[in-house]
């Protein structure tokens, strides 16, 4: 099993070619056997890039989500309340953004690696990480 961050999620989705050979091969990989969780926090990131005009998506956000949740293996996870706790405590030092945070605790809940192109959740030794 994987946790793909927002971006890595997009590039899986619109242009697997951005993705690096070793995330590709996870995603690959967990499409075969154990799965892809997505949190339901990078499904509200792609909504407010999308309102804001940071992100253009090929079709309407409604229509994009249910495609989305077509592709093989992938599990949106809901917010629970362990992770909003989790991404409170995480240990050592990290941003504040709330998103990153919360698919950090999503990851390390499920013992997961986590697929972002990130260079500071890369840098965070306290998650394992794919790119």
């Amino acid at each position: 099993m994987i946790v793909l961050d927002t971006q890595a999620w997009l590039w899986w989705m619109h242009d697997p070619s951005r993705l690096s050979r070793k995330a590709k091969a996870a995603v690959e990989r967990a499409e075969k056997s154990g799965g892809i969780r997505v949190s339901v926090i990078s499904v509200w990131e792609v909504a407010v890039k999308t309102q804001s005009g940071k992100l253009a998506l090929p079709m309407e956000l409604d229509e994009w989500y249910q495609r989305a949740l077509a592709y093989p293996e992938l599990i949106v996870e809901p917010l629970c309340a362990a992770d909003a706790i989790e991404s409170t405590r995480l240990p050592g030092t990290f941003h504040k953004d709330p998103a990153d945070r919360i698919i950090m605790a999503l990851s390390r809940r499920h013992g997961a690696a986590l697929v972002t192109s990130d260079a500071l959740i890369r840098a965070y030794p306290h998650v394992e990480t794919v790119w």
